[in-house]
């Protein structure tokens, strides 16, 4: 079975519970310490197994094999990767059974980010569940006082659109934003405006 490491913390010495999204489901495991184990972090694809433990309520991860990116030693790349894939922890974590989209939009991006700007695939990988959750809202009402949206606006976390004099905060031209929201593509927007975007997007699901 094949799935991303989305979290993972330290128990007794040096043994680790683990957090793991699949295709069809959240798998938390523990992994026992040794020195034979192979490294292993967030955003890492595994592949791996399970192993009823009588000592424990979850089950042990056992035989696991990182399945590396081509892109795996680009620091940059690798950071910017693990902070998006921490994001899903959160926003996943009561959950044990999920449709394949979410394990299916990380498979994506793993594969776009060897040659796409890592920021710009994200962005637009997290338009695309956003609009899969039936988050993603086309009206470009202000969220904080009703009143449509006619030129530039300003996103809050979720991408919601207000006025920029409503929310305090810096505008985006709603041209770009547009084009984003409806081809869940950033090639209307500038470096600087992605930038924006992903400091929005850091924000949480």
């Amino acid at each position: 079975m094949q799935g991303f490491i989305i979290e993972f913390r330290a128990v007794r010495d040096e043994d680790l519970i683990v957090t793991i999204l699949c295709e069809d489901r959240i798998i938390t495991a523990y992994r026992f310490y040794g020195a034979r184990h192979s490294h292993i972090n967030i955003g890492f694809k595994i592949d791996f197994e399970l192993e009823d433990s009588y000592k424990s309520d979850i089950p042990r991860l056992k035989d696991v094999l990182s399945l590396g990116f081509a892109w795996s030693f680009d620091r940059q790349k690798l950071f910017l990767w693990q902070n998006f894939v921490k994001l899903f922890y959160n926003h996943l974590k009561d959950i044990d059974e999920i449709e394949s989209f979410y394990f299916e939009i990380l498979t994506d991006i793993s594969k776009k980010i060897n040659k796409q700007n890592p920021k710009r695939a994200m962005i637009e990988a997290y338009v695309k569940l956003l609009e899969f959750e039936g988050r993603l809202d086309y009206s470009f009402v202000c969220l904080m006082c009703q009143q449509f949206i006619p030129d530039e606006l300003s996103l809050i976390r979720g991408f919601v659109a207000t006025h920029s004099r409503c929310s305090y905060s810096n505008s985006f031209d709603k041209t770009a934003i547009s084009y984003l929201f409806v081809y869940k593509q950033t090639i209307k927007l500038e470096d600087k405006d992605i930038d924006r975007l992903w400091n929005i997007l850091l924000l949480g699901f």
